[in-house]
């Protein structure tokens, strides 16, 4: 089974473009490459139990993302980049972006 740690997540989805709006757990909202706010969002809980991600919590981060969870992983790991990312979402969901 896939797991990654909760602070490898974190760094990717900011690295990608996702912006922490706060709260008590961390609520990532998706901005595009243009800056663009859209309505993808996803959470990761500051919980002691949560320190890392495996199996159903990565699958609904990667329905949040719009993502297969084998995409997601790569998402994650880095070789999926953020304009790889855009593609994806524009061939599945071409509103989105608009």
């Amino acid at each position: 089974m896939a797991s990654r740690d909760r602070s490898e997540i974190k760094k990717s989805l900011e690295f990608k473009g996702f912006k922490n709006r706060g709260g008590d757990h961390e609520f990532y909202i998706y901005h595009t490459l243009n800056g663009k706010k859209t309505t993808i969002k996803t959470k990761l809980s500051r919980g002691s139990g949560y320190k890392v991600y495996a199996g159903s919590l990565l699958a609904v981060m990667a329905r949040q993302c719009k993502l297969t969870n084998g995409k997601f992983l790569d998402f994650v790991d880095c070789s999926l980049s953020q304009n790889d990312y855009e593609d994806i979402l524009s061939k599945s969901y071409p509103n989105l972006l608009k």
